[in-house]
């Protein structure tokens, strides 16, 4: 990006538009009159673009869609995938309690993790989830004990590692060898689990899963990751084949990301030419790719501090506690000024949060128009995913509100936290 542009649409929610006098609006409604409303920090998430990029999802292919929530989660978003026909994956009981809560039918419930506890997994088997992501010999002795102790079989996937070293940050890959998650391919583990789950009389062997990493922009990751699964379903023919999500998205105006159609038609690809029963069902699991652009942030600049020589450093009254992904990965984000949307950006700052941490800085480089003063409303767009499911109280700062925006305007989904609810479990 360079420092003569405005905002790029393309990172903007769809029902964003910028009116005559440069205010920026979704859906009719001025994100400044939201933030007015529902105060700073807010994510604003655009419903009608959530629902769009489901469609996509849905549209491309005629795999199984299940919605990956770690990316963002709160039961008005379950209720809204489940009238979509979407699957949803968990990684926690927490998770799995919020969307039994949403009202989601638990048969269409996935359930992840490395490190499922015994009370994790007996409440997936009663809830009656559809599929349990076993993960560890630990973890399927655990099950089917479990299972035999209630006379009730589980649908499991048997979790591979496939070693395959997916293009992206080293704490977002997960498909290579050495990883806490699955069983490994090289060694012969995976083939091990399978076999003794076959045996059981209370596991069902329905088929396997496999992830190789987040933030995926080179397609060819995907052809190399079921090319690399084709000798154990060619030999155990399984019903099912989940070969995760991952799927790239721009952070940046200069960023170009694969769309559904084109993962759809490279995994669709490596299937065909490794002769992969077409009666298998795919599941696929985008979270992030999903849920990601259909949300911004809202902030209210505090201090702006001028270091001659040095940098202009602007404080916002949120940081990473609302989104930890820049101190987490050295994420890149971008910012604009929602009143003045068609404003040329023409001046470089250090985005900072409020906390007691040199670390908390949002946006390294960021650029807006030099006309910002304390007490403006900046966005930075691209936060639906992994901002508020990674949000903490740190600085005993309280988590903000989420509000959903569509044709009948805004709403709340999330209500701001206030100091009584993090006073509420103390002693």
């Amino acid at each position: 990006m360079t420092n003569s542009t405005a905002i790029s649409p393309h990172l903007l929610p769809s029902g964003c538009s910028i009116r005559e006098d440069g205010r920026v609006e979704m859906h009719g409604v001025a994100l400044l009159d939201i933030a007015k409303e529902f105060g700073t920090p807010c994510f604003v998430y655009d419903l009608d673009h959530i629902k769009a990029r489901a469609n996509e999802a849905r549209g491309a292919a005629p795999w199984t869609v299940a919605y990956a929530s770690k990316a963002f989660l709160c039961r008005e978003l379950v209720r809204v995938l489940d009238r979509m026909g979407l699957s949803m994956d968990v990684a926690s009981g927490g998770e799995l309690a919020v969307v039994i809560s949403g009202g989601l039918d638990p048969g269409r419930i996935i359930f992840h993790g490395n490190n499922k506890s015994q009370l994790e997994l007996s409440e997936a088997i009663d809830y009656g989830v559809g599929l349990v992501v076993v993960d560890s010999m630990t973890e399927l002795e655990r099950l089917e004990s479990i299972c035999r102790s209630r006379g009730v079989v589980a649908r499991i996937l048997i979790r591979i590692t496939p070693g395959v070293e997916a293009h992206t940050h080293e704490f977002v890959m997960t498909g290579q060898e050495d990883t806490k998650f699955g069983f490994s391919l090289k060694s012969g583990e995976a083939e091990q689990a399978i076999e003794r789950s076959i045996r059981s009389d209370f596991l069902d062997f329905v088929g396997i899963h496999a992830h190789i990493g987040s933030q995926i922009f080179l397609l060819d990751s995907y052809y190399k990751e079921v090319e690399a699964l084709s000798g154990i379903i060619e030999r155990y023919q399984p019903a099912t084949v989940n070969l995760g999500g991952g799927l790239g998205v721009a952070y940046l105006g200069d960023e170009l990301t694969p769309t559904f159609d084109e993962w759809a038609r490279v995994l669709y690809g490596a299937l065909s030419d490794l002769r992969v029963d077409s009666k298998t069902q795919i599941i696929v699991e985008p979270g992030r790719s999903l849920i990601a652009s259909s949300a911004l942030t809202l902030y209210r600049v505090g201090t702006i501090k001028v270091l001659p020589g040095l940098r202009t450093y602007v404080s916002v009254d949120g940081g990473m506690s609302d989104n930890p992904r820049p101190v987490l990965y050295d994420s890149g984000y971008e910012a604009f000024m929602p009143g003045y949307g068609s404003a040329i950006r023409d001046s470089c700052v250090t985005i900072v949060g409020k906390h007691c941490e040199s670390g908390d800085v949002l946006i390294r480089n960021a650029w807006l128009p030099r006309t910002l003063a304390e007490g403006d409303i900046i966005a930075t767009p691209v936060t639906g995913a992994y901002g508020y499911s990674m949000a903490s109280n740190y600085n005993r700062v309280p988590r903000p509100p989420v509000v959903f925006v569509d044709s009948d305007g805004p709403r709340l989904a999330i209500r701001g936290e206030t100091y009584e609810d993090l006073l509420r479990l103390e002693i």
